[in-house]
C-alpha cells in the first residue's frame, strides 16, 4: 500500500494517417484566417512549416557614366528664351555657331601722302639742249652748286672717232706730261697709219720692239695688245660699249689690263659723254666736295655718292665744276688736259697714286700687277 503508484501518461489512442490529414489541414486553414496576409505561419509539426519563396538576386546590368556639361551662366537665360528647348533639359546647352569676323582695314587719319617724282631719264650730254638742262636741274637742286655754275664756265667735250681710239690712247697717256705724251701719241698714231687706222687688228699687228721704238713701254704694249685682244675675241666692241649701262660697262672696262676705275670714269665723261658720273676715286673732286660743303674732312669714296645723292642724274656736269673750283684755289687739275688730249699732268698721277684711291674693286681685278704700275 506504501509503494508509490506510478502514473503513466494517457497514451492516446493512435490514430491512422487518414484520419490525422483532416484535422491537420482545418488548423491550417484557421490559422491562416487568424494570421496577416502574405505572414509565413509556423507550426508545431515539421510538415506545417512553408518554406520562403525564394527570390533571384537582381541582375547587374553595367550603367553608362552620365556625361555633365558645365553649364555657364547665361545657360538657363539662352535656355529660357530657346523656343525649341525642352523646359526639363537643364544640363546641356546649344551653342550658336560663331560667325567669322571681317577684318576691316585699318585707315590711319594722320597718313603722309607721298607723291613720287617722275625719274628723269638723261641722254647724253651731246644731245640738244641736255646740257643746258643739266646746268638749270643742278642750279635748282643745290644753291651751293648753284654759286659755281653761275662762276665758272660750262663744260665742254671733245668727239672722238671709235670708243677703241679713246681706250687706247687713255692708255698712251697715263703718267705722262702733256708734251712726252703728245709726242708718242703722235707717232703712234703715224704708225697705223692715222686715227681711221687704229684697229684692233693693226695694233696686234705690231709687235712690242716696234711700239718700244716709238717709246712705248713694254708694260703698254701689253696692255695695247690686251685690249686688242678683247675686241678681236668679242668680249668688247664699239657698238657693245656705246650701249652699255653704266655699271656693266665699269665691270667689262676694268678686266682690260691698264685700264682702272679712274680711266673708266673718264672715258665714261669725256669720250661717251654719260651725264651721270662720279668719279669717287678723283682726289680734286673729293677735295672741291669737302670745300664746298665746308666739311672737317676730306670724303672718303664710299662717302661720296651719299654725299652728291642731289645732283643725281648729272652728276658728271657737277663734277665739271668741282674741277674748276680746285682749279681756282691752285690746286692743279687734269680736265682740261683729259678733254682735249687724254694727257695727265704729273701732280694728278702722284694724286692719284696715293693708297688711299685705289679702288678695292679695281684691286681684286688686277691682282698680279707690279705695284708701281697701279693706273690711274
Amino acid at each position: 500500500m506504501g509503494e508509490q503508484t506510478k502514473i503513466q501518461p494517457q497514451s492516446q489512442p493512435v490514430q491512422s494517417e487518414s484520419q490525422a490529414l483532416p484535422q491537420i489541414e482545418a488548423q491550417v486553414q484557421t490559422q491562416s484566417l487568424s494570421q496577416p496576409f502574405n505572414t509565413p505561419t509556423t507550426t508545431t509539426s515539421e510538415l506545417t512549416t512553408v518554406p520562403p519563396p525564394i527570390t533571384s538576386p537582381p541582375a547587374k546590368i553595367p550603367s553608362r557614366p552620365r556625361k555633365i556639361r558645365k553649364v555657364s551662366p547665361n545657360a538657363a537665360a539662352t535656355t529660357a528664351n530657346d523656343p525649341k528647348s525642352s523646359p526639363t533639359s537643364t544640363t546641356t546647352t546649344t551653342e550658336t555657331p560663331k560667325t567669322p569676323a571681317i577684318k576691316t582695314p585699318r585707315t590711319k587719319t594722320s597718313q603722309q601722302l607721298v607723291i613720287a617724282t617722275p625719274r628723269i631719264v638723261a641722254r647724253s650730254l651731246t644731245c640738244e639742249g641736255e646740257l643746258e638742262y643739266a646746268i638749270h636741274y643742278l642750279r635748282n637742286a643745290d644753291p651751293l652748286l648753284a654759286s659755281l655754275i653761275d662762276t665758272y664756265q660750262p663744260p665742254s667735250f671733245d668727239t672722238f672717232p671709235t670708243p677703241f681710239l679713246a681706250l687706247a690712247r687713255s692708255i698712251l697717256y697715263q703718267q705722262l706730261a702733256f708734251k712726252a705724251g703728245s709726242s708718242i701719241y703722235t707717232r703712234f698714231i703715224s704708225l697705223c697709219g692715222g686715227e681711221a687706222g687704229v684697229l684692233p687688228e693693226t695694233v696686234l699687228a705690231l709687235t712690242p720692239q716696234q711700239l718700244r721704238q716709238f717709246g712705248v713701254s713694254g708694260r703698254k704694249a701689253s696692255y695695247l695688245h690686251d685690249l686688242a685682244r678683247k675686241y678681236q675675241n668679242g668680249i668688247l666692241s664699239d657698238s657693245a660699249i656705246v650701249n652699255m649701262d653704266d655699271k656693266s660697262l665699269f665691270t667689262m672696262l676694268t678686266m682690260v689690263n691698264g685700264i682702272g676705275s679712274w680711266s673708266v670714269h673718264m672715258f665714261m665723261i669725256f669720250s661717251l659723254h654719260r651725264p651721270d658720273v662720279l668719279p669717287i676715286n678723283d682726289l680734286q673732286v673729293r677735295k672741291g666736295v669737302q670745300l664746298l660743303y665746308n666739311l672737317p674732312e676730306l670724303p672718303r669714296p664710299s662717302q661720296m655718292d651719299q654725299l652728291c645723292e642731289k645732283w643725281r642724274p648729272y652728276r658728271s656736269v657737277a663734277s665739271w665744276y668741282l674741277w674748276r673750283l680746285q682749279e681756282s684755289k691752285g690746286s692743279p687739275s687734269s680736265v682740261i688736259a683729259v678733254s682735249t688730249s687724254g694727257n695727265l699732268t704729273q701732280q694728278q698721277q702722284e694724286d692719284q697714286q696715293q693708297p688711299q684711291l685705289i679702288d678695292p674693286i679695281n684691286s681684286i681685278l688686277n691682282l698680279g700687277r707690279d705695284v708701281s704700275g697701279w693706273l690711274i
